[in-house]
């Protein structure tokens, strides 16, 4: 397995630091507010992962975090009047119903950096004690930067190009206009907890570093999260950890892309952020998953408006054939091995799910060729891609209910010609009329529209 590398800039194959055991840890959300589609998609990015690699076997431990206390969680606080931590209980309450609703897996630790504030302390307290950092007279304690000479290793740019990229806050308190903050003195009326250097509360960046480093000690083998956090979050994170511990901090660092919304990047202040808890009202998550797996997970992900419909459209028609064989043969038994064989060589390449997706097409194609010759073997082909594409979150429903809850998201008008035929056909086959009943079918068929019949009465969809 090859996996592309932020810190080396190239594909290496995959070697954990402790055989047959892989320590990973993802940035999670910051809980300010409700989780968009950027959350869902990195949340999904790292559950492939880490279900993948123990499909090859590791023993994986996954770790992601919940930043919930930070500026922006206080400005929301002062917003609303909810004291700071029960505005972040009650967000991430609301962010763990959504993703439920995604069907993202739980990582095997949650972490929150309010549970570490001892750890984050302690971790502070140590980095001041080898010289990496200094407490301000104001209550404030910064990294200095220049006493880590590899400082810049992840991003590939000067502590001067850095300046340039980022707002530097004048500040008499620090030592380097590069330091950043690890602990924050309390403002009026902000939260806080006490520490050595007075009431506060952790910069952004320790908490990280901190909470990995209760979690799995000195080194991780994989460490994930969005591009936009190379820098400077990453790169801090590196600093803080390898100047306490003298050792790498982590083997491998992954970054998945960004979400634009018609080209252009999402945000609050463009008014253009997608709300993971809107499109689940309106697509089901397995067409969400398929939209946004097409792209290898590095690449930005451009949403269009025909991206999610276009998706829907593609697992309707899968769905459709799966019940088509699955009500003519049954559940398959042997398996087509072929199939999981293509989907692993894909996904050894650095997680490659478009090229996985990809395969789909064909791989239906030849069951669809395969039921109208009435060979039975497709139905071993169906359960295989149910088997292997679960990994993704896809083909896990029963079909007919994916294809009623695709129905009841989708509404569509149904004509009254259609409306009175289908009315006439379930009236004829109260009487018992099948005859009659049939012969309403087939008009209505013709005329591009379909019946289900339940206990209760009956569906007009669309074909």
């Amino acid at each position: 397995m090859r996996i592309y590398n932020t810190l080396t800039r190239r594909k290496e194959e995959f070697v954990p630091l402790e055989e047959g055991k892989v320590k990973m840890y993802a940035c999670g959300i910051t809980v300010s507010g409700e989780a968009h589609i950027g959350h869902g998609y990195q949340a999904l990015i790292y559950d492939i992962m880490r279900k993948y690699l123990e499909k090859c076997g590791y023993n994986v431990i996954y770790a992601r975090n919940y930043t919930d206390v930070d500026d922006k969680i206080i400005a929301k606080s002062k917003e609303t009047g909810i004291p700071a931590d029960e505005y972040a209980a009650a967000m991430i309450k609301k962010i763990d119903t959504t993703m439920s609703e995604m069907d993202v897996d739980e990582p095997t630790l949650w972490l929150k950096a309010t549970q570490n504030i001892d750890n984050i302390i302690n971790f502070i307290s140590k980095l001041i004690q080898k010289g990496n950092a200094y407490a301000a007279p104001c209550g404030d304690v910064y990294f200095s930067v220049a006493s880590f000479r590899r400082y810049g290793c992840l991003s590939n740019r000067s502590v001067e190009d850095m300046l340039d990229g980022v707002r530097v806050e004048n500040n008499d308190e620090k030592r380097d206009p590069a330091d950043f903050a690890l602990w924050k003195s309390a403002k009026e009326g902000e939260i806080y907890w006490n520490s050595p250097w007075g009431k506060g509360r952790p910069g952004w960046h320790i908490e990280c570093s901190a909470m990995n480093y209760a979690a799995f000690g000195d080194q991780i083998d994989i460490h994930g999260g969005g591009r936009d956090l190379i820098f400077p979050h990453h790169e801090n994170e590196i600093a803080q950890s390898e100047s306490l511990t003298g050792k790498q901090f982590a083997k491998f660092w992954t970054h998945n892309g960004l979400i634009k919304v018609n080209g252009q990047k999402m945000s609050k202040s463009l008014g253009n952020s997608l709300l993971l808890e809107d499109l689940l009202k309106k697509y089901t998550n397995e067409a969400i998953k398929f939209a946004l797996l097409q792209n290898n997970y590095r690449q930005d992900i451009n949403i269009t408006d025909e991206l999610f419909p276009e998706a829907e459209k593609h697992l309707t028609e899968f769905y459709k054939l799966i019940s088509e064989v699955e009500k003519r043969f049954g559940t398959g038994k042997a398996g087509n091995l072929e199939i999981d064989k293509k989907f692993n060589a894909d996904m050894d390449e650095d997680f490659n799910t478009a090229l996985a997706l990809s395969e789909l097409f064909a791989i239906f194609k030849t069951i669809s060729q395969k039921l109208a010759k009435g060979d039975e073997s497709c139905a071993d082909d169906v359960m295989q891609v149910r088997k292997t594409y679960s990994l993704l979150g896809l083909f896990k429903r029963n079909a007919a209910e994916y294809l009623a809850e695709v129905a009841a998201k989708n509404p569509v008008e149904i004509p009254v010609e259609v409306e009175n035929l289908a009315k006439q056909r379930w009236e004829a086959k109260k009487l018992r009329d099948f005859a009659l009943a049939d012969k309403l079918r087939a008009e209505i068929d013709a005329l591009g529209y379909t019946v289900k019949d339940s206990k209760d009465g009956y569906t007009v969809l669309k074909k």
